[in-house]
């Protein structure tokens, strides 16, 4: 089997993403693929070929048998012939296509860049593939070394060389799935059982916490401008419902933790406060949505290919005026951290990208945005703060 080159690589995985992705295109015209291979996101490195250049290497493909030329009118197309010629299955072909676009990847990073190729249940699905196309008689991927700073083993294809496929040991990379390392259930357990254990502390532990200014205004506006109930997940000790409340809505609370609705309602007896998963939010009975839902700090336990899911559950129950307010931490790492400042507690809290949840929002097709970042405060931990705003 030749070697494919950078320029290769990156034609053919372009090809095989865009079969997947826009198949109402495909096969591609030359216009089509240099945007394909060009364009910025989803791509590393990010190239700058041109037409003329792409035309020759595919004639040189087709030459080689990875590619088949057809003709469509006045204008060719352009089809691999890669997963034919390898005899790839769907999901061999959605974590070869990633690692031909991105280089080296982790499991975790090729579960969350494989979705809208091929949906994986969970890392280890993901791990199983690359066995698969490791253990061939002619492997197609192997396993790199472990680097000091690094979470994970990253993986890459063996049809060419792969540029930095050693990185510098100074070199981290965030794999925002690590919290999926045993499965989606046992994360979501772990979670529950530590608010339930640490609940009546974790109340006296931030009894006289001073508000947060920018929380604070925030909040109180959208209250304002809601007209119907209001909703705030992840309640936790029911704060920012209580906020939400003090501002005119009629707010309930939601947990997955017992024990916190328990110390909410001790700590607000006048608001409704209910035990429940914000994935599976229920609309109002009296009402045909809620007017405003907030999640603060609701999504902070859940790796980043959850996002799109968990946003979405919530947008499905909004009125159609809603609001959806979110406050989350932005960064490139997973943090291990506990609710309480004197007592551990094994969870880990992940630094989402801002790219990733204005992403989330838009797929549930709430276009009006707005998003504020601001720094930590004296006494909080050090990591960026996300605020995001979306209406229908």
């Amino acid at each position: 089997m030749d070697a494919l080159d950078a320029m290769d690589q990156r034609i053919l995985g372009s090809l095989l993403e865009k079969q997947v992705t826009v198949p109402a295109t495909y096969p591609l015209t030359l216009n089509a693929m240099r945007t394909a291979c060009n364009q910025s996101n989803s791509r590393d490195p990010v190239s700058a070929y041109e037409s003329r250049d792409l035309e020759l290497r595919c004639r040189e493909l087709k030459d080689r048998g990875w590619l088949r030329i057809v003709p469509a009118g006045r204008v060719l197309k352009y089809h691999q012939l890669v997963d034919e010629r390898l005899t790839l299955a769907v999901e061999e072909r959605a974590v070869l296509t990633v690692l031909l676009l991105r280089g080296a990847c982790s499991p975790g990073e090729l579960k969350t860049r494989t979705e809208r190729l091929h949906h994986f249940a969970d890392r280890v699905a993901v791990e199983q593939v690359l066995a698969s196309l490791a253990g061939r008689d002619t492997p197609l991927v192997r396993q790199l070394s472990r680097r000091a700073g690094q979470q994970d083993h990253r993986w890459v294809h063996l049809l060419g060389p792969v540029p930095d496929t050693e990185p510098d040991a100074s070199a981290q990379t965030v794999d925002r799935e690590a919290v999926l390392r045993e499965g989606a259930y046992a994360r979501d357990v772990l979670v529950r059982e530590s608010y339930d254990r640490v609940a009546a502390a974790f109340g006296a532990d931030r009894e006289h916490e001073p508000e947060v200014p920018f929380d604070g205004w925030l909040l109180r506006r959208l209250a304002v401008e809601a007209e119907g109930p209001a909703l705030d997940v992840g309640t936790g000790l029911g704060n920012v419902a209580a906020t939400v409340a003090s501002a005119g809505a009629r707010a309930v609370g939601l947990d997955v933790s017992e024990q916190m609705v328990t110390q909410a309602r001790l700590r607000h007896p006048s608001l409704t406060f209910e035990v429940g998963d914000l994935r599976s939010v229920m609309r109002p009975p009296a009402a045909r949505g809620w007017a405003l839902i907030t999640a603060w700090y609701a999504l902070v336990h859940l790796a980043e290919s959850e996002l799109p899911v968990a946003v979405g559950a919530l947008a499905r129950v909004l009125d159609e005026d809603g609001v959806l307010a979110l406050a989350l931490y932005v960064g490139d790492e997973v943090r291990p951290g506990s609710p309480m400042r004197a007592e551990p507690v094994d969870l880990e809290y992940v630094c989402h990208s801002r790219e990733a949840v204005l992403a989330a929002v838009r797929a549930c097709g709430l276009t009006q945005i707005e998003w504020y970042e601001r720094g930590p405060l004296a006494g909080e931990s050090e990591v960026t703060r996300l605020y995001v705003i979306a209406r229908r």
